[in-house]
């Protein structure tokens, strides 16, 4: 696969001792599997498909540094550990170089390790110190995978993560996934805020974003699938060809803008289920009652021009409950049969265990879980703010070694919980377990595989699964905004979610 001998064990050294626990759960087939799958070349050179996605993870991991930085840390790290000798060598050289030095030592004219001499191309890798690889070549490179080759190695990973823990994603027999989006703050480079666009504040002033959408396993916290697009595009847009790659018995929850005639048709059509706030706007017409707060509905749009291509009219499930301290509410759903959710579990909040603390929520409220996701990846594993790209490529690069990142972080504590015997992976703390990796990984430098195997490994599970975060139930956040009526334009007002006392 390598065609640089020299790099290869460069790399390969690194990846054996520095990134361990995680070359376990991403090795080199994997990466060949979605190469093939987007339809992406994997490469000859040192630069290659996997080189690239691994430089993305140390990117995610030192956001302090440049790309130049991370690129230098690596030689640094292998020549501390007495693993680089720092001698020139001839993979180094560009290829011209390289065949040019060939045919001398064919002719007896040049002895082995000689350099030979020439002009350097504009992206000779080596920079101005043969030990060091430039950013130039980096970026070259990187301009070789697309977006595709990312969103596919995500989904290639998430199926591996199934394979493994798929009970643990599911409920009863069904598949619980949540959907939401978020907005990610980007440097304000010219290139960025024509691609992406920027927010209209005037008083703040313009900042450039980038809009994210996801689909996730809640009871893990473990992406399943993502795209990444322009801030003018609507959520409910992009998560159009998300939910087209749903299962059958897939249960999706989903946040209250979401709620479109188009995307339920698109979730029904994959024999797939959803649930969703009911908006206020939305009047469908009672059929019949199921239940105490339960009802069944029929529901016809008031556009129906721009839904004709699905049936006239949908029939839903209301279900009608109302939290403490907040305006009663309502879900939605396309699963009809009380026997199959009851309407206790669709929307409980209390403790079910006075002693153990332990907090059973509902299922729809299980959708909360993405909102945590969204905050650890952009605020504890430092993604927005620390985005060093002035291209659009180099940006979705960037987000997608944070979001590899983030997806063997979050395996790392599946398998802590697992076997330790902790219980649920919901309880380790995200922010404890990247610092036990980070913390761990000069050992994992200096030793052995076999002591890595034995030793270094269990021992990075045994300190992750040590870190709970206890139960808490009863505790919220004020959101002092939910009490305050907020204008939509237009003369549309919105009432807060919390009653004014």
């Amino acid at each position: 696969m390598f065609t640089d001998e020299r790099k290869r064990g460069v790399w390969d050294t690194l990846r054996q001792h520095d990134l361990q626990p995680l070359m376990r759960l991403l090795p080199d087939s994997l990466i060949a599997s979605a190469a093939a799958e987007a339809g992406v070349k994997m490469g000859g050179g040192a630069l290659n498909a996997i080189t690239l996605v691994w430089l993305a993870l140390m990117s995610a991991v030192e956001t302090s540094k440049s790309f130049a930085g991370v690129l230098q840390l690596v030689f640094k790290l292998l020549h501390d550990a007495q693993q680089w000798d720092g001698e020139p060598s001839e993979c180094l050289l560009p290829k011209a170089a390289q065949r040019r030095l060939a045919k001398k030592k064919r002719k007896g004219k040049v002895e082995k390790g000689h350099r030979t001499s020439g002009r350097r191309v504009k992206h000779d890798p080596r920079g101005g110190d043969p030990n060091l690889v430039s950013e130039e070549a980096f970026v070259q490179a990187r301009k070789r995978l697309p977006a595709a080759f990312w969103i596919t190695l995500v989904m290639v990973l998430g199926r591996c993560f199934e394979r493994d823990y798929g009970h643990l994603t599911r409920w009863k027999h069904f598949r619980l996934l949540a959907l939401d989006g978020t907005t990610i703050n980007l440097p304000g480079h010219p290139k960025l805020a024509k691609h992406f666009g920027t927010t209209s504040n005037k008083q703040a002033g313009k900042t450039v974003q980038a809009r994210m959408v996801m689909l996730q396993f809640p009871l893990t916290r473990m992406p399943w699938r993502y795209t990444l697009a322009p801030r003018s595009e609507g959520e409910p847009a992009l998560a159009g060809p998300l939910l087209d790659q749903l299962q059958r018995d897939d249960l999706v929850v989903m946040d209250r803008g979401y709620f479109a005639y188009g995307l339920f048709w698109r979730i029904q059509y994959r024999d797939a289920y959803f649930a969703i706030r009911l908006p206020a706007r939305v009047k469908p017409i009672h059929l019949k009652h199921l239940g105490y707060k339960d009802r069944l509905v029929n529901w016809t749009p008031s556009n129906r021009k721009k839904w004709k291509q699905f049936p006239r009219t949908m029939t839903l499930r209301v279900i009608d409950y109302q939290i403490k301290g907040f305006r009663p509410s309502a879900i939605v759903t396309n699963l009809t049969d009380p026997q199959a959710i009851s309407r206790d579990q669709w929307m409980r909040m209390a403790t079910r265990s006075e002693a153990g603390r332990h907090l059973d929520i509902g299922l729809y409220h299980r959708r909360w879980e993405i909102e945590t996701t969204f905050l650890e990846l952009k605020v504890r594993q430092g993604m927005e703010g620390k985005l060093r790209g002035r291209t659009p490529e180099c940006i979705e690069y960037e987000i997608a070694g944070h979001v590899l990142l983030y997806m063997l972080t979050r395996w790392l504590m599946v398998q802590a919980a697992e076997q330790t015997d902790h219980g649920d992976c919901l309880r380790l703390s995200f922010a404890d377990a990247q610092r036990e990796l980070n913390e761990l990984r000069p050992a994992l430098l200096s030793a052995d595989v076999q002591r890595i195997d034995d030793y270094l490994l269990p021992l990075l599970l045994e300190r992750i699964a040590s870190h709970q975060v206890p139960w808490r139930p009863g505790r919220y956040d004020t959101r002092s905004r939910n009490k305050k009526v907020k204008n939509k334009g237009g003369g549309r007002l919105q009432l807060p979610n919390k009653l004014i006392k």
